[in-house]
């Protein structure tokens, strides 16, 4: 089991056994951008009843049944549980990677003037995050769709939005993106001053450029050293 819930940024995983039927489920809340601003909270279940449960905010365990009631006292006495919990907390709250966001415009190959913009999302982790169009500040609702939350093979997972639209100069489009390692909410503005293609061209020019730049430089290097050499030797 593993939920994530915006924009409280929760987000919980069980180790379950079958036999017999218990579950700890283990969850953080994070309420600011250091982990020390996390809640974390463990809880252990027996046939889906809550049987014992810890909270960082209280600092300690809570039983819920008479056998519970002493185990968590046990655990109360322990002067390095308090510790442990700390560790726990910062390794879960150091999991976590922002997504690198794109924005682009894709042309439809028929040529129609209405265009599909797509906002992907790459190399973030956990799984959960959210993505939204906003145009001129108002959630788009319409003529949205998106992809699979897809795995990338090293731990780390991408996602794709796409909004279809009709490009005019008086509209401001955004896509924003939630996920449990901002801290607020990241928002990527599309700005249609220059087509993909004519950006595309741009920079193929100016990466040319530089290397017809650097081959010219090393070349007049080259040749005022064989120009010295040859009057030393003279």
């Amino acid at each position: 089991l593993y939920i994530f819930n915006l924009p409280f940024k929760t987000f919980f995983f069980t180790v379950s056994t079958q036999n017999p039927p218990t579950s700890l489920y283990s969850c953080c809340t994070f309420k600011g951008p250091q982990s020390e601003e996390t809640e974390y909270t463990v809880s252990y279940f027996f046939n889906k009843n809550l049987m014992m449960e810890y909270n960082s905010t209280r600092g300690n365990w809570t039983g819920f049944t008479a056998y519970t009631i002493e185990a968590a006292k046990w655990w109360n006495s322990d002067h390095l549980d308090p510790l442990k919990k700390r560790i726990e907390r910062k390794l879960l709250y150091n999991l976590t990677t922002i997504p690198t966001v794109r924005l682009k415009s894709v042309k439809r190959p028929n040529g129609e003037h209405a265009s599909t913009l797509v906002c992907s999302a790459y190399n973030f982790y956990p799984k959960q995050i959210r993505m939204m169009w906003m145009r001129n500040g108002q959630e788009v609702t319409t003529d949205v769709s998106y992809s699979d939350v897809m795995p990338n093979g090293d731990w780390y997972y991408q996602t794709h939005s796409y909004l279809e639209y009709f490009p005019t100069s008086a509209e401001k489009i955004a896509c924003m993106v939630e996920h449990l390692g901002l801290s607020e909410p990241m928002f990527v503005v599309w700005d249609p001053s220059l087509p993909v293609e004519q950006r595309t061209r741009i920079a193929v020019g100016l990466c040319g450029l530089v290397i017809g730049f650097v081959i010219a430089i090393s070349g007049i290097i080259y040749y005022n050293k064989k120009s010295a050499a040859y009057i030393t030797v003279n």
